[in-house]
């Protein structure tokens, strides 16, 4: 998925920000990173207030679109489609 969304070579001076998690956490992923010129960026840990924007965004996307609603898409893509067009909205 990380080579999918970052298809450039090289993105110099570039910040990926995220929390805590595991999948955060692993060599693999900060070695990937470093090889597209990518610094990553975690909050502190059991600090949502570090991210708060993006933790509120998407608790309101997940109560909006996905909780009760987990049996309506019946594909990835036309879930990806609707989370497109829901930021888009």
């Amino acid at each position: 998925m990380l080579e999918q969304a970052f298809k450039e070579k090289h993105y110099e001076n570039t910040i990926l920000h995220s929390d805590q998690g595991w999948q955060y956490q692993h060599d693999s992923y900060h070695r990937f990173l470093e090889s597209k010129g990518i610094q990553a960026s975690m909050s502190r840990k059991g600090n949502s207030q570090d991210n708060g924007r993006m933790e509120s965004f998407f608790g309101i996307l997940k109560s909006e679109m996905f909780y009760g609603y987990e049996k309506t898409f019946k594909s990835l893509n036309q879930l990806e489609q609707a989370i497109i067009d829901y930021i888009d909205y």
